[in-house]
């Protein structure tokens, strides 16, 4: 985008009402999301993201992103699940669906583009509470992984539900990587945040969680998989203790929050936490920190509570902040949510062909090909048989393959769709 492109579609960024999710205004929005999310990609790879950074502190939008980040997560699990009982919901597409559904992951992809820099964090204001719950919410799901208790969106189609549950995952992890940078500023944040993330929440005991239990990694069939950049990679014995980006993305969080002299003297060290946080120690292996040096520190200090009794956190008398959007959007729907399905059936998810085509034709403007092959960490893959590919349908130009055969193969599969995009 140009400067001026880019300054535009920040300003065009507003505050939307739960019951128009899904419509027409909405999507447009949903539109200039992703443009800024490509463009926050693309100049960050490039080194040249602050542009970006300086138009969302200057026009005041990262609580307006969170509010909005807040609205589809409420509207997944309030308003949705009426919406599937409703008689008269027979979508004729899944796709307006799939657009809302997508949309938290715009919005959380753009706040890890840009919460690297201290200026936005301190921007979000008090609206950094809501970001710390949401986090929070995502990362209880991500521990419980393992233990199939976290679900996506219910009563989907079967494709559907499988997209919304690989989507769930990847927006808890960015989720962490979100968490990871707030913790970072932990000098500069609200003393109602850092209560928040230490004794409210027990963020330290919730990351001991996810370093042993690993969810972005799993053994099948005798092999290590890990997920990276977006997909999961078989990992070659000589890689297995390598670390990755996730992993180092827990470790800096729990450095930050736990030898940080602010947190330390906020945190209560008590029986239960103390027991947890030592579980860490089994961890700390020689290979782990000659990778992350900075973990010697960790390993200090787990050896000293280990053999001591930390003083209590002082009880001072405070007033303290609570998050507000969260609360605000459910007090003002509150039993609303059968009359906000009706709405929606009516005016966003049952869509005639010519709105459908006219959608469509929108999305292939946001996601021009230069564009997604620009953003796209590896080279194209056949869609039938997944090696490498140099060949795409001259139709749609949206799938590849590697051979005439394989195009042929996939051709009554991938001729709906081709139609609809041509």
């Amino acid at each position: 985008l140009l400067p001026a492109e880019a300054e535009a579609l920040v300003q065009a960024l507003q505050g939307i009402e739960l019951r128009d999710i899904g419509g027409q205004g909405w999507l447009r929005q949903h539109e200039y999301v992703e443009k800024l999310n490509m463009h926050g990609i693309l100049s960050a790879s490039a080194g040249q993201e602050q542009l970006l950074t300086e138009l969302l502190v200057s026009h005041a939008k990262i609580p307006v992103l969170i509010g909005e980040l807040i609205s589809v997560e409420i509207w997944k699990h309030k308003v949705f699940p009426v919406l599937c009982r409703l008689e008269d919901f027979k979508p004729r597409s899944t796709f307006p669906i799939y657009v809302v559904l997508h949309h938290e992951s715009s919005i959380i992809n753009l706040l890890e583009t840009v919460f690297f820099y201290k200026e936005i964090c301190e921007s979000a204001e008090d609206s950094i509470l809501d970001l710390i719950d949401y986090c929070h919410r995502k990362l209880t799901l991500l521990a419980a992984r393992n233990t199939k208790a976290q679900a996506a969106v219910p009563v989907l189609p079967q494709e559907l539900q499988k997209q919304a549950e690989t989507m769930e995952f990847e927006i808890s992890l960015k989720a962490l990587s979100v968490l990871r940078f707030i913790t970072d500023q932990v000098k500069s944040l609200p003393l109602s945040a850092l209560t928040r993330m230490l004794n409210t929440h027990n963020l330290p005991c919730l990351l001991v969680e996810l370093v042993e239990h690993c969810p972005w990694s799993c053994w099948e069939a005798g092999k290590l998989k890990k997920f990276e950049n977006g997909m999961w990679h078989m990992v070659p014995p000589e890689d297995q203790v390598k670390m990755t980006k996730l992993d180092g993305q827990v470790w800096l969080a729990l450095l930050n929050l736990l030898l940080s002299p602010e947190c330390q003297c906020k945190y209560r060290f008590d029986g239960f936490n103390k027991s947890q946080l030592l579980k860490l120690r089994a961890f700390l292996t020689d290979v782990l920190i000659d990778q992350l040096p900075n973990l010697v520190e960790m390993q200090r200090f787990l050896s000293y509570l280990a053999v001591t009794e930390p003083a209590p956190p002082k009880k001072d008398l405070i007033l303290e902040q609570v998050p507000v959007i969260w609360d605000h959007i459910l007090k003002k729907n509150s039993g609303k949510w059968e009359a906000i399905a009706k709405h929606q059936v009516k005016h966003a998810f049952s869509p005639t062909e010519e709105e459908l085509k006219l959608q469509a034709r929108r999305w292939a403007q946001t996601y021009s090909l230069d564009m997604m092959e620009a953003l796209a960490p590896d080279k194209p893959r056949c869609r039938v048989c997944g090696v490498e590919a140099a060949k795409r349908c001259s139709r749609c130009r949206n799938e590849w393959y590697c051979t005439r055969a394989c195009q042929v193969q996939h051709w009554q599969k991938h001729k709906p769709a081709c139609n609809l995009i041509a």
